[in-house]
């Protein structure tokens, strides 16, 4: 019998009858991996990086480890350093970073100086696993492994480290699956059931439009929601690539996004439907209109604040189980998720986040809002969209009331193709209200204004003053707080109770930071809105007479005497008086949008890499020395200098905390999501030396959370004024 029949991939109990023979999990990672990357053509790369893998386990001390000798074994960095003898420097490059990280993630290229950089470790010397040879492992010849994608003009450095990203998000895919199948059979079965098709979704769909359609009044607005759904449905046989779709508040671009989405997809051949949206509150409203229009068993939500119910609950099945796996690798036809995982992911360097890459590749991304895509970040941003729709045979729309001008940030050639029918005829046609500019108000007038109102919005730009401001009317009957210092279960209960009063004609007062903005259901008649950047206040002027049931709805902007701007709230206000000083157009038209966007970007042109991504890959293209680690480190759209703290809000939060307590597990992590608070450093450390904060975990992590229910009244978290404005720059 060969050596290679007694080399062990994976132990599985004692008896070695169900161990994984190594030759066996790498075939069947090669196998996949080839299956995954062949989406974008990489086929021989990723057969290749599953062969290569896990070589250095044919040493003996990594057998020894498997046997229970207390070793420590690199077992990557074999397979690295064969990737360059098999292949060259070049190509053996791309696969070493990917072989090297697929457990502790893609490594700096670094210096020898630095043991964890792949320059370091390519040098190193490791446990002899000749024995290799004796598995005749059938590894592509070397001119099949041509690189698949274009290296695009402006980004070539770019081009080069998103494929091994992608390369590298096929092979940890790939072994998660294949080792799963060999330890819980159970677990990969689940996974493994069938999704609905992209075709039977559309065909759901196109049920439920026909159903919908055939029960609408016959008015003028509902005549251009047809034509808005009929333009989105025609021209979904377009060629895939880059699109926008500028629909009005209310015009009713999420199912006319989606049935563009299904029906291109179905048309294309492409996997599936990405949904990328800024807030998690329009991520609930969305899927809940996506679960029922197509039902629940494909539709997955990936955010923060979704729970899956419980395995030993009633409503848990066998669709809930499956989708819970499909957060890990996104292999749902319909992923609903946000622009922080979706985007942070793509510069992502660990496998945890990776995983999902490969399926982002022929699919559909709907970017909502997308005047919300992070300024700071704007330029690698958008070179991934074109990576993605220029090599990785994606579409991606770019779908909001207010487009962002992207044509002076990204190249002249790039061709952005509009879904809707004539854009300013529907801004007219759906144009529900007049814009007043109040200049200077202060808080007596501003309150003196909200309580001539009987429904009434006031959006204003920091957690302070809308604590402030709701602490002189919260006297008053329908008077209601949203801000960030609420965990997301308390605003979701106070977004309910909002919509019941405004539903049921009762007085409603709400004062709220800028999160009720972007897509939010709400209508009233009037909103006040803090001086902001002009996208900002056409989204405000979006929860004003939202449904057309007014003539026209009253949207008045005010400069707040005594709360001084600070950061990106002062320069995109900045840019917003500048327009506004030198236009006679209407203030949220979509030339004044335009313009807006234009002269924003040209000012913060230096900004808009603030991390200097695109330089970093494109300083050592020629060498493929790329700092993966330190990219992934860099980019992070919500400030990471924040600390969670879990909020005991009701009875089953508390539960969550006993619990986590005893047995603390990513699943419990996960729930207590809907009971976080982010606060900053300064405030978590008065907060904790005041005894107001305690600490749990264990192995697998700390959780910090409230102790002292005083702290948390009706308006959130109650964070000293002194202390609260150290931290507090913009985050809502």
């Amino acid at each position: 019998m060969s050596r290679i029949a007694f080399y062990y991939a994976h132990t599985n109990g004692t008896d070695k009858a169900h161990w994984q023979l190594l030759k066996d999990h790498l075939l069947s990672v090669a196998e996949l991996a080839r299956r995954f990357a062949s989406a974008f053509g990489a086929g021989s790369y990723g057969y290749s990086a599953g062969l290569l893998h896990d070589l250095g386990k044919f040493s003996k001390e990594f057998q020894q480890r498997l046997n229970g000798a207390p070793l420590k074994v690199d077992h990557s960095t074999a397979g690295a350093q064969q990737g360059i003898t098999l292949y060259g420097q070049a190509i053996g490059r791309v696969l070493a970073y990917i072989v090297a990280g697929h457990h502790a993630g893609i490594p700096d290229y670094g210096s020898i100086e630095d043991e964890s950089s792949l320059a370091a470790r390519l040098r190193r010397k490791v446990h002899d696993y000749s024995a290799y040879l004796e598995a005749n492992l059938p590894y592509p010849q070397k001119n099949a492994m041509w690189l698949p994608v274009s290296c695009l003009e402006g980004q070539q450095g770019f081009s080069i480290q998103f494929f091994i990203r992608m390369l590298y998000s096929c092979l940890v895919d790939a072994d998660f699956l294949d080792t799963e199948r060999a330890m819980n059979l159970e677990k990969a079965d689940i996974r493994g059931s069938e999704y609905p098709s992209i075709s039977e979704l559309r065909e759901r769909l196109d049920q439920y439009l026909a159903k919908l359609l055939s029960s609408v009044e016959d008015t003028p607005v509902n005549r251009y929601r047809s034509d808005i759904l009929k333009a989105c449905i025609d021209k979904a046989r377009l060629e895939p690539g880059l699109f926008s779709l500028t629909v009005p508040t209310g015009g009713g671009k999420t199912l006319s996004s989606l049935a563009f989405a299904l029906r291109h997809a179905s048309f294309y051949g492409l996997d599936r439907v990405i949904y990328v949206i800024p807030f998690t509150s329009i991520i609930e409203q969305n899927a809940k209109v996506f679960r029922g229009a197509l039902g629940d068993e494909g539709v997955l939500e990936h955010h923060s604040n979704f729970e899956f119910p419980d395995e030993d609950r009633e409503d848990w099945n066998e669709d809930m189980a499956r989708l819970r796996l499909s957060t890990e690798n996104w292999d749902a036809p319909i992923i609903v998720t946000t622009n922080v995982q979706f985007f942070e992911s793509l510069f992502a360097n660990r496998s945890s986040r990776c995983r999902k890459l490969h399926n982002i590749a022929r699919s559909v991304i709907i970017l909502d809002e997308a005047q919300m895509l992070p300024t700071d970040y704007l330029k690698p941003c958008l070179a991934a969209i074109r990576e993605l729709t220029e090599n990785y045979g994606s579409t991606v729309v770019l779908c909001t009331a207010t487009q962002p001008a992207l044509g002076g940030v990204m190249p002249e050639t790039i061709q952005i193709r509009e879904i809707a029918p004539d854009p300013p005829r529907l801004y007219e046609a759906f144009r529900r209200v007049t814009v007043t500019q109040l200049g200077p108000v202060d808080d007596d007038t501003l309150i003196s204004e909200l309580k001539k109102h009987r429904q009434v919005l006031c959006i204003v730009n920091s957690k302070s003053h809308a604590r402030q401001l709701y602490r002189l009317i919260e006297d008053r009957p329908g008077a209601f707080h949203l801000s960030a210092y609420m965990c997301p279960k308390h605003r979701r209960e106070v977004l309910e109770n909002i919509r019941y009063a405004l539903r049921m004609g009762n007085e409603c007062i709400v004062v709220s930071t800028q999160l009720v903005e972007a897509g939010v259901d709400l209508d009233f008649p009037v909103v006040f809105r803090a001086v902001a950047g002009l996208d900002s206040i056409a989204q405000a002027a979006g929860r004003c007479n939202r449904e057309g049931k007014l003539p026209m709805g009253y949207v008045y902007v005010f400069e707040p005497v005594g709360h001084k701007l600070l950061g990106w709230f002062q320069r995109t206000a900045s840019v917003t008086g500048m327009v506004l000083r030198n236009t006679t157009d209407d203030p949220l038209g979509l030339q004044t949008v335009k313009r807006y966007f234009h002269r924003l970007y040209d000012i913060e042109r230096d900004k808009l890499d603030k991390e200097g991504i695109m330089d970093a890959v494109e300083e050592e293209r020629k060498a493929l020395s790329f700092p993966f680690a330190d990219i992934a480190a860099r980019f992070r759209i919500i400030d990471s200098n924040t600390v969670s703290v879990v909020i005991p809000w009701d009875e089953k939060a508390r539960d969550l905390i006993e619990e986590a307590a005893y047995r603390p597990s990513c699943r419990l992590f996960r729930q207590l999501q809907s009971y976080v608070v982010q606060i900053y450093p300064n405030e978590f450390v008065h907060l904790e030396q005041s005894g107001k904060i305690r600490t749990i975990g264990g192995d697998k992590g700390a959780v910090h959370f409230l102790a002292d229910d005083s702290c948390y009244t009706d308006v959130g978290l109650e964070v000293p004024k002194a202390v609260e404005a150290l931290g507090e720059v913009w985050f809502v």
